[in-house]
């Protein structure tokens, strides 16, 4: 399958690269602040996911094809930090085993190389999202009040309702939908057997967790050392699942420290 030309943007002009991936339902620009920090001492760019944001839709939504399709925007003369959160960490992992001339250093955030058996919690939300009314007219309030049942959290809310771009016709949702319903299994899962054969990648890796998230426990370590042997983790207190969004200035106090 052809590469699908991510949408990314970038910030800062010189200096090494940092390149972020975000996770489910979000888009490089969930980064922009930390981009922004980062951008006089290194070359940020932040990606789009596939399905996700301003790049575009396709009909597949695995870990191996997404790691690829990011694979696509690097260059093994210039490695780069990467730098994952969720969805993007799972794909950001798999990219550096797969790649591992693409990627100098490795962030994971509030991720681990794990299935996750919570794919139910994000079907509600896609089915409130795709049942919302979003015809010529609708404003975004009504959107909100679409989703307030199914995502009764204002925060998660909000974030969801970033997905919204205007079109001529009215509101509508930039992420593809109705694939990532499908491949929701897929996207909580861990393709073990596509990396079973792989030496472990051997560059550092920060792992950071919320400490408030589930995401992150102690008895995922051995899968994440067996991978990344040079891990270091890092619990941030005070966050759950978006770390980077709850605790910003810890977060980037870290950031910051590891790509150096």
């Amino acid at each position: 399958m052809q590469p699908v030309s991510l949408h990314t943007t970038s910030y800062g002009e010189s200096g090494s690269r940092v390149v972020f991936c975000h996770g489910l339902f979000g888009q490089g620009r969930n980064w922009t602040q930390h981009a922004r920090a980062l951008a006089a001492r290194h070359r940020v760019l932040l990606v789009d996911m596939p399905n996700h944001g301003r790049s575009p839709w396709s009909d597949r939504m695995d870990y191996v094809w997404m790691a690829d399709q990011v694979a696509e925007l690097l260059d093994p003369a210039d490695p780069v930090a990467l730098v994952g959160h969720s969805m993007g960490a799972k794909a950001s992992m798999i990219l550096a085993l797969r790649h591992p001339e693409l990627v100098e250093r490795l962030m994971v955030v509030d991720m681990a190389p794990v299935a996750y058996a919570n794919g139910s919690g994000f079907r509600g939300y896609i089915d409130a999202m795709l049942g919302a009314d979003l015809a010529p007219g609708a404003s975004r309030e009504d959107a909100d009040a679409a989703l307030r049942d199914a995502v009764p959290d204002t925060g998660v809310r909000s974030f969801l309702l970033q997905n919204l771009r205007r079109t001529p016709e009215g509101w509508a949702w930039q992420p593809n939908l109705a694939l990532l319903r499908d491949e929701l299994g897929t996207i909580s899962g861990w393709p073990a057997e596509a990396v079973a054969g792989l030496p472990p990648y051997a560059g550092p890796v920060l792992w950071v967790g919320g400490a408030d998230s589930g995401y992150v426990k102690d008895e995922y370590a051995p899968a994440m050392e067996a991978l990344f042997p040079r891990v270091r983790k890092v619990m941030i207190k005070g966050a759950g699942h978006w770390v980077h969004s709850e605790q910003p200035e810890v977060f980037r106090e870290v950031l910051q420290r590891f790509v150096g």
